[in-house]
């Protein structure tokens, strides 16, 4: 009998048979992403996948080190593969690394080693690294990352308890794995709001206490004298029960808000409370039983008790709320939490799908002002996609938009997506004015500063938008792939064209016209070599786009479409163009 030492990777994703059950072929499919990006970096990291069974992937590595190194990797290049996937259809896997005597049967490794792997990864958290005592005396200094001690623990059918210590999850450097502590937040008051936990017993109503937690999110975001972690930091949190102090270390807040959602029949209940970080102290906690037409009245009583709770224990005054205006019905609301939800799966269909669904919240509630604003982002979507609707998208997306900040002016998302109405109208004066209003109405918000500043970069403010998303990326560390790229184009655009690689090559899942930035900024350094490889990859995204929705890809000029648009002036077009050209783009 043949026996080796090895370290062994265990991972399987989290609740995969309730994902099957409610989109089987879409599951299949990132799921069979993830295996190609995990088997990639298990190559990479020198070791060998032997186990694969259903939604499980076991591997064996010589080094301890390469394997600590390629779980962490797997970890965060599968939470770009989620990008901004609502959170019930996002792929989490538990990772379990060990290292112990195999017994080697043909391709097969059988043993201790490889069971104790197992039940690692059985107790590891979504997205989260459990490792062995035995691994962690091999690593400790060797690799950048952070873990914590938890001590002997008694894992499912091994006889002896084992000590387990926790990758302390930490953002940084999504392409080496290189781990840095969150950024400390500015010296205003830090508050995350995590997801509300559906209690209704339904899972079809998460969308619900999904919702109610973004609206708190945003109502929050109006205050200036706050800084507000944004939703997809806090969301990455669904699912599980973390302690506030490591949501405090990892997000660099000073508060937590944290709740729950019951709906019956007619009637909601929802219940909050706030806590400080430093003290674990409950700072204040209330229930609140209503019918659901007046949901929305508890959105204000919950966040005027936040503000107020917070306004006492810091001694400021930040109590003078931001005007809002609520949709008139429960219903009109729920259309537009369903066109979101439709919206963040980010393809031509559920796009389309989307408009659909916030333009029910319109009839509906014809002055419902977000429903409008949703209405005219997927217009401009499809305009700046080249995915449909594209004749009439720009004005039909400037007649929602302008309808939206009609209704609600001090609304910084609805001024955020009329500038991009008028700029894909080519009104590049009032585009830039929208922008910086909605800068000034709340610049506390990731979201409308990540958008705000991709805005200033194309109407020809690169470092202003630079700055503008580096901020907002610090408010959201784990923010979507699409703001780093965002980053890299302004960078490019300022003329900082190493700065602009590095951001680029940061994104977990480039897309086409991610690579085509990535080309441009790699043949003004000029690495030839790079730069065509990049530019090979954008066209044949591209193509596979185009001809996804119908379009022609048979020309230069095809591929391109009417990306020209983008841009404020043609020597900004024809720097971009010009180094496409460098990198064998035919005219």
């Amino acid at each position: 009998m043949e026996r080796r030492l090895a370290a062994i990777l265990a991972a399987d994703v989290v609740g995969y048979s309730r994902l099957v059950q409610a989109d089987e072929e879409g599951t299949l499919s990132r799921l069979a992403a993830c295996r190609e990006t995990i088997d990639s970096l298990v190559m990479d990291h020198r070791g060998r996948v032997f186990g694969s069974a259903g939604d499980s992937v076991v591997a064996e590595f010589a080094s301890p080190v390469e394997a600590v190194r390629c779980a962490a990797n797997i970890q965060q290049a599968v939470a770009g593969l989620n990008g901004d996937l609502p959170t019930d259809w996002r792929m989490k896997f538990r990772i379990g690394v060990n290292l112990g005597d195999v017994v080697v049967k043909g391709d097969d490794l059988l043993g201790d080693g490889v069971n104790v792997a197992a039940r690692l990864q059985e107790q590891a958290e979504p997205g989260g690294v459990d490792i062995a005592d035995e691994v962690y005396r091999h690593v400790a200094g060797k690799v950048e990352l952070t873990f914590d001690d938890r001590g002997e623990q008694h894992l499912k059918n091994i006889a002896a308890p084992r000590r387990v210590w926790r990758w302390r999850r930490v953002y940084g450097d999504s392409e080496t794995g290189t781990a840095t502590t969150a950024l400390a937040l500015s010296d205003k008051p830090s508050i995350a709001v995590l997801p509300f936990t559906n209690m209704s017993g339904d899972p079809e109503q998460e969308y619900f206490s999904d919702g109610i937690s973004e609206d708190i999110i945003t109502e929050l975001s109006r205050f200036r004298e706050l800084s507000v972690i944004a939703r997809n930091s806090t969301f990455h949190y669904k699912g599980q029960s973390p302690k506030v102090q490591v949501v405090g270390r990892e997000l660099g807040v000073l508060y937590v808000v944290e709740g729950s959602v019951r709906r019956a029949g007619n009637r909601v209940r929802v219940t909050a409370q706030l806590i400080d970080i430093t003290s674990s102290n409950h700072i204040w906690a209330e229930r609140y039983d209503r019918d659901l037409e007046d949901v929305f009245d508890v959105q204000d009583e919950l966040t005027r008790s936040i503000v107020t709770t917070l306004a006492a224990q810091l001694g400021k005054d930040i109590v003078q709320r931001a005007e809002r205006k609520h949709p008139a019905n429960v219903k009109a609301y729920e259309y537009y939490l369903w066109g979101n939800r439709e919206y963040y799966r980010f393809s031509a269909d559920h796009n389309e799908e989307a408009s659909r669904l916030y333009a029910k919240a319109i009839e509906l509630d014809p002055n419902f002002a977000r429903a409008y604003a949703g209405l005219c982002n997927t217009y401009c979507t499809d305009f700046f996609l080249n995915w449909r609707r594209l004749e009439k998208g720009p004005t039909k997306g400037l007649e929602a938009a302008r309808r939206a900040v009609e209704l609600d002016g001090s609304d910084a998302w609805c001024r955020c997506q009329f500038g991009m109405a008028q700029m894909a109208n080519e009104r590049w004066e009032q585009a830039e004015g929208e922008f910086d209003r909605a800068l000034a109405l709340r610049p506390g918000d990731a979201e409308v500063l990540v958008e705000t500043g991709h805005g200033l970069i194309m109407v020809g403010r690169p470092e202003d938008g630079i700055a503008v998303i580096e901020e907002a990326l610090r408010l959201n560390p784990l923010h979507a792939d699409v703001h780093r790229r965002w980053l890299g184009i302004g960078l490019f655009r300022a003329r900082r064209y190493e700065d602009a690689v590095n951001a680029l090559r940061a994104v977990n899942l480039l897309d086409g016209w991610g690579y085509a930035w990535l080309a441009a900024a790699y043949a003004r350094l000029d690495q030839p070599k790079l730069a065509t490889d990049a530019l090979k990859t954008f066209i044949r995204e591209r193509r596979q786009q185009l001809t996804s929705t119908g379009a022609s890809a048979d020309s230069t000029a095809d591929i391109l479409g009417h990306y020209r648009r983008n841009f404020r002036c043609e020597a900004e077009w024809e720097h971009f163009l010009g180094a496409l050209r460098d990198a064998g783009l035919a005219d």
